[in-house]
């Protein structure tokens, strides 16, 4: 138990002593001093508790500026080191790699566009910041021009849907669909289907054990508004399906 619990309790506790006089020989003064000691306890409790919980959201806050500076500056980076590469081939009087330098540069700030309009903040921020941690990992993401999600779900199924996008990532993170030490690429989709939503997550080679994962896919998504299709049977291949307007 942490430390602060142990004081509450131990201050909690402490009115054991004026109930027990309360108990030994009961008068004004006695029940005077219960209701004293229980209203200081109560009022302990209460600041000491508020004092915490303020000291973790400050916390949490730290920590999500501190991400946030980590994002800005990997993709300040990321960016740098294109214009670099494209101010090579201009030096070299290469216009067709010139060219091409610049078609993925805009290629790269529309995505960043398309991700941003999907609309949930935490959503967008797993997205934007996943590539900062260092991971086996790599994740491609591709969004549906003009997908946008945020008028279409609540608050409550936006983040619902944050959860399992970040579970079936770590599924994949960590399911040995890969050779130890090899970096394992992923395909994480958004695309609109008539009145849903898919999310479709596909592991580059057949490697691993694709039935076991989709059992843990299945174990994530049980009991809530989505559901998990697979369309390539016995590749790590699947979807999963959101009906619009939750």
């Amino acid at each position: 138990m942490k430390s602060w619990k142990r004081v509450i309790w131990a201050v909690m506790s402490s009115a054991a002593l004026p109930l027990g006089l309360v108990y030994w020989r009961t008068s004004l003064f006695t029940c005077l001093l219960l209701g004293f000691w229980v209203a200081a306890v109560l009022a302990f409790t209460w600041s000491r508790t508020r004092r915490h919980y303020e000291r973790e959201l400050h916390l949490q806050e730290q920590r999500m500026q501190e991400a946030a500076i980590r994002t800005l500056g990997h993709h300040r980076h990321d960016w740098m080191n294109e214009l670099q590469v494209l101010y090579g081939y201009i030096q070299l009087g290469k216009p067709d790699k010139s060219v091409q330098c610049v078609e993925r540069i805009k290629e790269g700030i529309a995505l960043d566009s398309r991700i941003a309009k999907l609309g949930i903040p935490s959503l967008v921020f797993y997205l934007q910041s996943f590539r900062t941690y260092r991971s086996s990992l790599d994740l491609v993401i591709q969004v549906e021009e003009g997908l946008e999600l945020v008028d279409k779900l609540t608050p409550e199924t936006g983040e619902e849907l944050t959860s399992i996008v970040m579970q079936t990532v770590r599924a994949y993170q960590y399911s040995g669909l890969a050779a130890q030490g090899d970096s394992r690429r992923l395909e994480l989709g958004f695309r609109q289907d008539g009145g849903d939503i898919l999310i479709s997550f596909e592991s580059e080679g057949g490697h691993g054990n694709p039935e076991l994962l989709r059992v843990q896919i299945d174990n994530i998504v049980q009991g809530k508004i989505m559901r998990a299709e697979q369309f390539k049977p016995g590749e790590a291949y699947v979807e999963l399906r959101l009906p619009f307007e939750m």
